[in-house]
């Protein structure tokens, strides 16, 4: 087994990714986020939270692993772990993404910190992106992927902080048809998304896990909703705990300051926050 300290080697290695915020892509993102009339020309702009669709790994079929990720020690490090969730991301935009140009994501492993919690021995890797065009930087993220132990989802579950004064509420009911149309779009493999029995019977999980990126696209779509015309600058994004498919849900939204600075969060069925965002939207 891979010990700690051979995984600390891992820390500041590189990698770069090319890609391009191509019509087709924004077309797509446009029926699943129920946008009409978005320009596709070239040169027009995209919402730059689209990015999240961008750069996947399009490891060979070969190179998978059982859960349907990419197997580790490649990029990522061979950490000792079985189960692999989102934990948290931090998003700054500069500008936003215009279509049919070319990006380049530049990727560093910044830090890997083993924890333990109430699931039992966790580790987190961080990663730092950022994401370039031909007249330089355009957004930078910080990403928290979580590895676990075996087990059942619901102890991996954390405390929910205290809820702001609701401003407004939008009803979310994800079904298997959203999650394969999200999991299509970024090319992403991960089986508790799409294969219900996958889900149940080996990573224990009651149905299918709505992907957080998912949650996290609907929740700025429903907060740009409230601002017409708004830009998003700032998104500091936590997952809580797991959404499910078919469950009903709720995008809610506090009311924003006068920098436009507001607190966005998920509730499930029953009431329990589920995903929060600290976002900055421009009026």
């Amino acid at each position: 087994m891979t010990g700690i300290e051979d995984l600390q080697a891992w820390v500041g290695r590189k990698r770069s990714i090319q890609d391009e915020m191509a019509a087709p892509l924004v077309r797509r993102m446009a029926a699943l986020t129920g946008r009409a009339g978005i320009d596709l020309n070239r040169g027009a702009a995209a919402p730059a939270h689209w990015l999240a669709m961008l750069f996947d790994d399009a490891a060979p079929q070969a190179a998978l692993g059982a859960d349907g990720h990419p197997t580790k020690g490649d990029f990522l490090p061979p950490i000792p772990l079985p189960r692999r969730m989102l934990g948290g991301r931090r998003l700054r935009f500069l500008r936003e993404p215009c279509i049919g140009h070319a990006l380049t994501r530049e990727t560093t492993i910044a830090s890997i910190t083993p924890k333990q919690g109430r699931s039992g021995a966790l580790i987190f890797v961080m990663l730092r992106h950022e994401i370039s065009d031909a007249q330089g930087l355009i957004a930078t993220e910080e990403q928290d992927i979580a590895y676990r132990e075996a087990g059942g989802a619901a102890a991996s579950a954390s405390p929910a902080p205290e809820k702001p004064e609701t401003a407004w509420r939008k009803p979310f009911r994800p079904d298997s048809v959203m999650l394969f149309r999200y999991s299509a779009l970024g090319f992403n493999g991960h089986r508790i998304h799409y294969d219900a029995d996958y889900a149940r019977q080996v990573e224990g999980y009651p149905a299918l896990v709505v992907n957080g990126g998912l949650t996290t696209l609907m929740l700025l779509e429903a907060a740009l909703q409230q601002a017409p015309g708004g830009k998003l600058f700032e998104a500091d994004i936590r997952t809580l705990r797991p959404l499910f498919c078919d469950a009903k849900a709720m995008l809610c939204g506090a009311a924003p300051d006068s920098e436009g600075r507001q607190m966005l969060w998920v509730e499930d069925e029953a009431g329990a926050m589920v995903l929060r965002i600290s976002a900055r939207i421009t009026p």
